[in-house]
C-alpha cells in the first residue's frame, strides 16, 4: 500500500534516491499540491503539490474495505466488490507515480531507505501485532477458516516483510493479511532509486513510452503463463506489480515534462467505473463478450491502465488549478489516515465477525454493519496516524 505528503501544513521532505529532498508521502500516497499552471519544472525546481491524490487515495482504501466487508454482511451486489481487491493495484500505480513525481537530485540512497522506513514499518508493525491477536491460536476454533495456528516461520517472515515473495496463501497472507502488500512496496523501494536514476533524462514521449511497454510485457507474461504453463514459470507478488508501479513512474515522468492533458475528471471516473463494469460483467457473461478471455487473463494490466488514467486526469486538472471535492479538509484528512485504515481495518472487521459471526443473509440491509464497522475503523486509524504513524515517522526519519 506499494505503498503523499499530507503531514500538518509543513510537509517532510520527500527523498528521491540520487535526488535532493523533497516531501515524503506516505506509501502509495501523493504529493500534496498548491494549483499550479506550472510547466516543466526548473532544474532543482519544486514541483506543484497533487493534494487531490491524497483524497483520490482515500476512496481506493475504501473500495477494499468493501470487499472485505462482503465476508460479514454480503450485499447484493457482493460479486462485483470482489473486485475491491484492485484497490491495491491503485495504491502501487500512486506509489510510483509519487515517488518519481516528488523526486530531485541530491538525497543519499541510504536516507531515502531510512526515511521509506521511518514512514511505513512502525504502524505496520504495531497492526501485525494487533492482528496477530485475532487471526491466530495456538488451537484454532473449528468453523473459522481466518483464525490459523500459529506458525513462528509465517509470523517471522511477515514481520520482515518478506511474505509476498511466496504463492502459497497461508504464508503470502500471513501476520496482517493485509500486510503483503507492504512486502510488495518494500520491493519497489529497493530499486526504485536505480530506476529514477536511470529514467531522468526521460520526457513525455519516454515516460509514455514506459507506460505502454510495461502494460505489454505484462499482459504478454500472462497470456503466456496460460498457454505454455509448464515452460513458464510463476513469478512472485513483487514482480508481477512491478508493472503498475512502473506505469505509476512512466505517467509521473511524461506530467513532470510539462504535459497537461485535458481529460475531464467526470469522464476519468466514467471511464474508471465502466471498465470495473466490464471486467465484470465479461467474468461473469464471457460468452458474450467479445475478447473476454483474454481480457480475464490481463485483468491487473487493465486495472492499471484504468487507474492510471485516473491519476492522470486528476493530476492534470490540479497542475491546471482546476477545483476539487478530492481537495476538501475532510477528504484530505480522510486520505491521510488511509494508511492506518487499510492495515486495521481488515483486523477489526474479523474481530467482530469471530464474536458475532456473518451479519445475516444477502441483502442491503446488511449496509447498518457497513456503517457501523466504517465509523469504527475511521475512528481507530484517525487514532493510530495522531498518536503512532505522524510522531513516530518524525522521530525516526532524521533531519530534513
Amino acid at each position: 500500500m506499494t505503498k503523499a505528503a499530507e503531514e500538518n501544513k509543513t510537509q517532510p521532505t520527500q527523498e528521491a534516491p540520487g535526488s535532493a529532498a523533497v516531501t515524503t508521502p506516505p506509501p502509495g500516497a501523493p504529493v500534496s499540491t498548491t494549483p499550479a499552471d506550472a510547466g516543466p519544472p526548473r532544474p532543482g525546481g519544486r514541483l506543484p503539490r497533487v493534494e487531490s491524490l491524497t483524497g483520490l487515495r482515500w476512496w481506493a482504501a475504501f473500495f477494499v474495505f468493501c470487499h472485505h466487508m462482503t465476508q460479514l454482511a454480503p450485499l447484493p451486489i457482493f460479486k462485483f466488490l470482489q473486485y475491491g481487491t484492485s484497490g491495491v493495484t491503485f495504491f502501487f500505480v500512486l506509489s510510483g507515480f509519487v515517488l518519481t513525481w516528488s523526486s530531485r537530485p541530491g538525497t543519499k540512497i541510504s536516507t531515502f531507505y531510512r526515511r521509506r522506513f521511518a514512514r511505513i514499518f512502525p504502524l505496520y508493525f504495531l497492526t501485525l501485532v494487533a492482528a496477530i491477536f485475532v487471526f491466530y491460536r495456538f488451537e484454532p476454533p473449528t468453523g473459522m477458516a481466518w483464525i490459523k495456528p500459529v506458525s513462528m516461520t509465517v509470523l517471522v517472515l511477515s514481520g520482515l516483510l518478506l511474505q509476498g515473495w511466496s504463492n502459497n496463501p497461508t504464508i503470502l497472507y500471513g501476520g496482517n493479511p493485509a500486510g503483503w502488500t507492504l512486502s510488495v512496496e518494500a520491493f519497489f523501494y529497493a530499486y526504485f532509486p536505480f530506476v529514477w536514476r536511470a529514467t531522468q533524462r526521460l520526457k513525455t514521449v519516454g515516460g509514455l513510452i514506459l507506460c505502454v511497454s510495461v502494460l505489454v510485457l505484462g499482459g504478454a507474461y500472462r497470456l503466456a503463463l496460460f498457454h505454455y504453463k509448464a515452460d513458464v514459470p510463476v513469478l512472485p507478488q513483487p514482480v508481477l506489480h512491478s508493472v503498475a508501479f512502473l506505469f505509476g513512474i512512466g505517467l509521473a515522468i511524461s506530467l513532470r515534462s510539462g504535459w497537461k492533458p485535458r481529460i475531464p475528471v467526470w469522464f476519468a471516473f466514467l471511464v474508471t467505473g465502466g471498465g470495473l463494469y466490464l471486467l465484470w460483467y465479461s467474468g461473469s457473461h464471457p460468452t458474450q463478450v467479445p475478447g473476454a478471455v483474454t481480457m480475464g487473463l490481463c485483468q491487473k494490466e487493465v486495472l492499471t491502465f484504468l487507474y492510471g488514467f485516473l491519476i492522470l486526469a486528476v493530476a492534470a486538472r490540479d497542475m491546471r488549478g482546476g477545483r476539487s471535492v478530492l481537495r476538501s479538509k475532510p477528504m484530505v484528512a480522510l486520505g491521510q489516515w488511509s494508511y492506518a485504515f487499510y492495515l486495521i481495518h481488515a483486523t477489526i472487521l474479523y474481530a467482530i465477525k469471530e464474536y458475532h459471526g456473518i451479519a445475516g443473509p444477502i441483502g442491503w440491509s446488511n449496509l447498518t454493519w457497513y456503517a457501523g464497522v466504517l465509523v469504527i475503523s475511521i475512528f481507530a486509524s484517525a487514532l493510530l496516524y495522531k498518536l503512532v504513524e505522524h510522531p513516530l515517522e518524525r522521530k525516526l526519519r532524521g533531519p530534513r
